[in-house]
């Protein structure tokens, strides 16, 4: 059986992960981890496409917390990290070390460009049709390499153990504008359950991990932050953000 696992609040990373695992089988399974999901025991001949966005260098403490409730049992795992034109930095090594724990074998993986989650006008539109193509050969790859059924150690770039450090919070937390009618979409979908399901328009501010989820699944268009705010911090990221960066492919 192929699983598709992943954390994809704005869509992104979706983007990415769905290119390869279609084009690694006709037929598979979605785990959304953005939602909470139950214990799950798989088998030495499941294989799983596990993707997830790099979020400051890491991997989102949720979608970790619930990838821990998946025993692998030896089944095989694709790493996919899709990073917004920054870089990944440890996302891809504690992704790697938290699948072993849990009794995955490790085949390959990814550090996939997307649009920026946030400043969306850096890495616009990618994965693009360039990405594509190299992702296609990269399945072709993966493929071969799992019929091959021959899995050494995958060494990746980054520290295991000791990741770097996130400061917990940051500025960007969406609010509710005029245009809220409180029909409770962005509670109900907060993967951290951050909205109040009372009041959508309250936000645990601490407990937000501003993943924009509630932005991008609002069907009022009722979530945003403050215009010149998000001005002043996308002059301030340009540097680090602006150009063109490229996936890395292991196996």
């Amino acid at each position: 059986m192929f699983y598709s696992i992943c954390f994809s609040p704005t869509g992104g990373t979706k983007k990415a992960a769905d290119i390869l695992i279609n084009h690694l089988t006709d037929t598979y399974q979605t785990i959304d981890l953005c939602r909470e999901t139950e214990e799950l025991s798989l088998s030495a001949e499941d294989i799983c496409l596990v993707s997830v966005p790099s979020y400051s260098g890491r991997v989102p403490a949720i979608a970790v917390q619930r990838l821990r409730k998946i025993r692998g049992n030896g089944a095989k795992a694709i790493l996919d990290c899709v990073y917004g034109n920054r870089a990944w930095e440890d996302t891809l090594t504690e992704l790697q070390d938290t699948l072993e724990a849990c009794g995955f074998i490790c085949a390959a993986a990814a550090a996939i460009v997307a649009e920026h989650s946030i400043f969306r006008q850096f890495a616009s539109g990618r994965p693009d049709q360039e990405d594509e193509k190299q992702l296609i050969g990269f399945a072709e790859k993966i493929k071969a390499k799992l019929q091959s059924g021959m899995f050494g150690d995958l060494h990746l770039a980054g520290s295991h153990g000791i990741y770097k450090e996130v400061t917990k919070g940051g500025p960007f937390k969406p609010e509710a504008n005029e245009h809220c009618i409180s029909c409770g979409a962005c509670a109900q979908g907060c993967p951290v359950s951050a909205i109040d399901k009372t009041d959508p328009r309250k936000t645990d501010k601490e407990n937000c991990i501003s993943c924009l989820r509630c932005i991008s699944i609002c069907p009022q268009h009722a979530r945003d932050f403050d215009p010149e705010f998000m001005q002043t911090m996308s002059e301030k990221f340009e540097a680090r953000l602006s150009g063109h960066k490229e996936n890395y492919l292991f196996i």
